[in-house]
């Protein structure tokens, strides 16, 4: 759930930052790195101590 919650605020904030006049490319790239963090976030959580079975 929270890589839809990120992905969805990636792509707000890329149409708010395209608004403003800011290259696309740029804004695209904040949200697809936001999406990237929350993938390597969500990969190492289980190695976190205090989070294994």
């Amino acid at each position: 759930m929270g890589l839809v919650l990120t992905a969805t605020a990636g792509l707000c904030l890329w149409i708010i930052i395209w608004a403003l006049n800011v290259s696309g490319l740029d804004a695209i790239l904040i949200a697809i790195l936001m999406i990237l963090i929350a993938i390597g976030v969500r990969n190492l959580l289980p190695f976190l101590p205090g989070r294994r079975d």
